[in-house]
């Protein structure tokens, strides 16, 4: 065996060696494929979870979430956030404060 001389070319063993690196090369592809996919989504369903009343644009924006990251954040910040609860919460919070500036008055 000379100096210049790669082990393994052209014999049995260079085979396999390029069939398990294939079939790790594919395995790996698939799989971030598929966390990449179940990643997204996830806004799909934490919306169908809750009964959230816009599934439809929820959907819409995971979709376009592939192309464009952007909207796959808002998708996820529209599935997490109940707006309804929010508003009111945020009534109550005003309603309050202006209430208590009335005791304060009197």
């Amino acid at each position: 065996m000379s100096l210049v001389s790669i082990p393994f070319v052209e014999s049995s063993a260079d085979t396999v060696l390029h069939i398990a690196a294939s079939i790790l090369l594919i395995g790996s592809i698939a799989a971030g494929l598929f966390g990449f996919w179940k990643l997204h989504e996830i806004p799909i369903q934490k919306a169908h979870k809750n009964e959230h009343h816009q599934v439809g644009l929820i959907t819409a924006l995971t979709w376009i979430g592939f192309i464009w990251h952007w909207v796959w954040v808002l998708a996820i910040i529209i599935a997490f956030l109940d707006l309804e609860k929010a508003i009111l919460r945020l009534r109550q919070l005003w309603n309050s404060s202006l209430n208590e500036n009335e005791v304060e008055e009197a």
